[in-house]
């Protein structure tokens, strides 16, 4: 199956709660790659690559957990990164 790459934009209680982090073990436990950073208005950036399901299931366990709070999401879709190998937490 293609694989896909999106930039999202989250919005809510999503700094200070364990987002990146948590982004960060799903993505390597769904053999995922990308990144991850805080924005200085408050929101969370996430580029994220691998088999559309996956990125599903990835998101979806970030907006059922109990800490985190998305209010609202923007995204785009991008080209494909083809030499990416993991997924990182950008400072």
């Amino acid at each position: 199956m293609a694989e896909v790459r999106k930039k999202l934009n989250f919005r809510g209680r999503v700094q200070g709660v364990g987002f990146r982090y948590k982004a960060k073990y799903l993505a390597q436990s769904l053999g995922l790659t990308g990144w991850v950073r805080n924005e200085m208005d408050g929101t969370v950036t996430l580029e994220i690559q691998g088999r559309p399901q996956l990125v599903d299931k990835l998101l979806y366990s970030l907006n059922h957990d109990s800490f985190i709070e998305i209010d609202w999401v923007d995204g785009k879709d991008l080209p494909l990164e083809e030499d990416e190998k993991r997924f990182n937490v950008l400072l």
